[in-house]
């Protein structure tokens, strides 16, 4: 390969000069919105906090491509704990970066493949359910039992927690299914509600430049 054509590379290519500061950019955005949380008491218990940091992730997945989500996602935690040290042994942000990763892939993978309004909407669509099953995965086998674990909480505790929001809560089965997985979809329509309102301008000035 010539010196020309790695030149050309290097600057089209995944790390190409604006490439990295993009990712750079839109990680330490979404540090800054991670850091902005609320709960859905009618939903899930208090210590289930929603937040909205996939938005500047799904616009730079949809902008770069699905690897440079997936950097972004990195970049997010990295700086998000130096920000604010974790509570929970790094636990809890590496469960966020593997569901915010389940989101942003497919949707960035089908978008990649027909940038489209409607292929978007289908990445979204099918980011938010995959986001959902594996939210449900990761709180049933890892962050309920970690944190049982970790703030000294029996699990029939934290189950009770569920069950005082809905009582057909009884197990960790019904907790996930009837807390854990509306959580999740109403963060995925929200997280797409929102970047579908922001991507087109945003998009409009990053090719500006």
């Amino acid at each position: 390969m010539s010196h020309e054509n790695v030149a050309v590379r290097a600057k089209t290519g995944l790390l190409s000069v604006k490439n990295v500061v993009l990712i750079g950019m839109f990680g330490a955005l979404a540090a800054v919105v991670m850091m902005i949380e609320f709960p859905l008491p009618m939903i899930a218990p208090a210590f289930y906090e929603l937040d909205l940091s996939e938005v500047p992730a799904l616009v730079g997945t949809f902008a770069i491509g699905p690897v440079a989500g997936v950097m972004i996602e990195a970049v997010k935690i990295l700086v998000k704990l130096l920000l604010k040290p974790t509570s929970t042994a790094y636990v809890g942000e590496l469960a966020n970066f593997c569901i915010g990763c389940a989101y942003l892939l497919p949707a960035g993978l089908i978008y990649m493949r027909n940038k489209s309004k409607k292929s978007a909407l289908t990445g979204m669509v099918v980011g938010t359910i995959i986001m959902t099953v594996a939210g449900c995965l990761i709180n049933a086998y890892v962050l309920l039992p970690f944190y049982s674990r970790f703030y000294g909480m029996p699990m029939e505790t934290l189950i009770g927690m569920g069950a005082a929001i809905n009582p057909a809560i009884g197990n960790v089965l019904t907790f996930v299914i009837i807390a854990v997985a509306p959580f999740n979809i109403i963060k995925g329509i929200l997280i797409s509600a929102v970047t579908l309102m922001i991507y087109k301008r945003i998009s409009v000035i990053l090719k500006a430049h």
